[in-house]
C-alpha cells in the first residue's frame, strides 16, 4: 500500500514538527507532500533535506527567495503566498492535510483541503472561532473527514460514541451524553496573585507549566482565551450548545478532557502532555500508531485536582463564553481583536491585563450582524483588527 501523502500547513511551529516527528517514525505509512510555513528558513531548510518534500511553501515571499537560494539544486519547488498555500492544501496527489498555521493566516487553505475533500487534521482552531457554521457546513458538503487535533478536542472525540465519530449522528440525546467537559491547566498564573497579574512580564506569560507551544498560544493559555477558543471550536466540532460544555481547571494536563454521560458515568482520555499522541491518532483513525510517547506510570502521580475557573483571574474566558452565546460575529471579532492585543503585549506595546480591555471594547464597540459569506467574515475579521489597533495605538486609553 503506497504512503499516504502529507501537507503540514506551519510546519516550523510546535504543532507541525511534532508532525514530522510522528511521520519519521511511521515513514512507511505517510511521505511529507508540502511543507508550509511562515518565516523561520533555517527550519524549513532543515525540514526539507530531511524529508524531501515536492513543494514548500512561504507566506513570506522573501523567506522564499532565500530558502531558494539555500537549496539550490534541490528538486523541491519553493512558492510563497496564500494562493500557493490553497493550491499544495487541495492538490490531487494529497491524503492528509495537517491544519496547524496560529492564528487566521489558516483559514484559507484549511478550507481548500475542505473543499477538495481531504482528510483535515485540525489544529488551527480560528478556523472554526471565525467560520464555525460555514465551516462546518462545507466539511459536510465535500466530503471531507475532519478530525480534531487540540488535546482537548481530541481527549473528548476519543471519548465519544462510534456514531458521533463517525458522523452517523450529533444528536447528544439518543447517545445518553450529559456534557462536555473541557479542561484546562490554569496555565502559569493559577496561584499568582491576581493583584499582581498587571505585572507580568512576556518571558513569564509565554512559560508554560506543562506544554511546549509557541508565543501566542502560550500568551493565550496564561490568560485561558486558549480555553475560550476551545470552548467556541468545540461547540461547532461537537454540534452542541454553550450549555452543553463546561470549564474543567485541571494542573496536571494529565486528563485531556472528559465526557460526562446520563447514567453518571464520565469517560476521560489520559496521556502525557505531548501532542504527538493526538497527532498520531488523527494520522492514522480510526488505527493507532507509535507517536514516540511513553504511557503514562500510575505508581509516580501523586493527584489529580479540579477546581472551577475563577473569571476574576481568567476575565478572557469569560468574554469568549459570552461571544459564544452571542453567535459567529461575536466569535469573529473576538478572535480578530485577540490576535491583536496579544501581538501588541508580546511586542512590549501594552500590559497582560491590558490584552482583555481591548478585546472587551472591541467587542462591545463593534456591530454584531449575520455574516453568511467567506467575504463578511473576512471583513468583520478586518474590521476588529483595525479596532484593536486604534485601542492598542491609544494604549487602551
Amino acid at each position: 500500500m503506497p504512503a499516504q501523502q502529507v501537507v503540514i500547513l506551519g510546519s516550523s511551529g510546535s504543532i507541525g514538527t511534532s508532525t514530522l516527528d510522528v511521520i519519521s517514525r511511521n515513514s512507511a505509512r505517510y511521505s511529507v507532500f508540502a511543507l508550509v510555513a511562515g518565516k523561520n528558513v533555517d527550519a524549513v531548510y532543515q525540514q526539507v533535506i530531511e524529508h524531501k518534500p515536492k513543494y514548500v511553501v512561504m507566506n513570506d515571499e522573501d523567506a522564499a527567495k532565500a530558502l531558494s537560494v539555500r537549496l539550490s539544486g534541490v528538486a523541491t519547488e519553493i512558492m510563497s503566498g496564500t494562493r500557493a498555500m490553497c493550491e499544495v492544501a487541495s492538490h490531487d496527489d494529497v491524503d492528509v492535510v495537517m491544519s496547524a498555521i496560529v492564528g487566521a493566516a489558516g483559514l484559507l487553505p484549511t478550507l481548500a483541503a475542505v473543499e477538495s475533500g481531504k482528510k483535515v487534521l485540525l489544529a488551527n482552531k480560528e478556523s472554526l472561532v471565525m467560520s464555525g457554521k460555514l465551516f462546518m457546513d462545507k466539511v459536510k458538503k465535500h466530503g471531507a473527514t475532519l478530525l480534531p487535533i487540540d488535546s482537548e478536542h481530541n481527549a473528548i472525540f476519543q471519548c465519544m460514541p462510534r456514531e458521533m465519530q463517525q458522523g452517523k449522528t450529533t444528536d447528544f440525546s439518543p447517545l445518553g451524553i450529559h456534557k462536555i467537559l473541557l479542561t484546562g491547566s490554569g496555565g502559569p498564573f493559577l496561584n499568582r496573585d491576581i493583584q499582581t497579574l498587571s505585572q507580568v512580564t512576556v518571558a513569564e506569560a509565554v512559560a508554560h507549566p506543562n506544554w511546549s507551544m509557541g508565543q501566542k498560544i502560550s500568551v493565550d493559555s496564561a490568560t485561558m482565551m486558549n480555553k475560550g477558543l476551545e470552548f467556541i471550536e468545540a461547540k461547532w466540532l461537537f454540534d452542541c450548545q454553550a450549555d452543553d460544555i463546561e470549564v474543567v481547571i485541571h494542573p496536571q494536563s494529565m486528563i485531556h478532557s472528559m465526557v460526562q454521560y446520563q447514567d453518571g458515568s464520565v469517560i476521560a482520555q489520559m496521556g502525557q502532555p505531548d501532542m504527538r499522541t493526538p497527532i498520531a491518532y488523527g494520522l492514522a483513525y480510526p488505527d493507532r500508531i507509535d507517536a514516540g510517547v511513553q504511557p503514562l506510570d500510575f505508581s509516580r502521580m501523586k493527584d489529580f485536582t479540579f477546581t472551577e475557573p475563577d473569571y476574576k483571574r481568567y476575565p478572557n474566558l469569560k468574554l469568549a463564553i459570552e461571544a459564544c452565546r452571542l453567535g459567529q460575529a461575536a466569535t469573529t471579532t473576538l478572535n480578530a481583536a485577540n490576535e491583536i492585543s496579544v501581538a501588541a503585549f508580546l511586542q512590549g506595546k501594552i500590559g497582560f491585563m491590558d490584552i482583555f480591555k481591548v478585546n472587551e471594547q472591541v467587542l462591545s464597540n463593534s456591530v454584531l450582524g449575520e455574516l453568511d459569506t467567506m467575504e463578511e467574515i473576512i471583513d468583520m475579521d478586518a474590521q476588529a483588527r483595525r479596532l484593536a489597533q486604534e485601542l492598542v495605538l491609544r494604549q487602551v486609553g
